[in-house]
């Protein structure tokens, strides 16, 4: 069976628990398509970051739900911390400070 073919994000790629939510909902779908590339990136980081299996599966749910809602992007989130076009921000730096100083 062929999988179908969907928009990635400009460092990381869609995955298949990400994939099968985004081709099960026509809707969804077709909002996923309309986001810019770095967009996209954003929603799929947001995805893969967390730790725990329960959070992943909220958080591709929240996507589905968001995007059908017209959110472009995950809301309060430091942003993708693999992208390698840009240096980090000093915000998104001294969040990720705060994230190691609290473990």
């Amino acid at each position: 069976m062929a999988t179908k073919t969907i928009a990635t994000g400009v460092v990381h790629e869609v995955p298949a628990d990400l994939h099968k939510a985004l081709t099960s909902d026509e809707s969804a779908l077709e909002r996923w398509e309309d986001l810019t590339p770095l967009a996209r990136n954003e929603w799929i980081c947001w995805t893969v970051m967390t730790k725990k299996p329960e959070t992943r599966k909220n958080h591709i749910e929240r996507t589905i739900t968001e995007l059908k809602e017209g959110k472009r992007r995950p809301c309060c989130w430091i942003g993708c911390i693999h992208r390698t076009d840009k240096p980090i921000s000093p915000s998104v730096q001294w969040a990720l400070d705060k994230q190691s100083k609290s473990k």
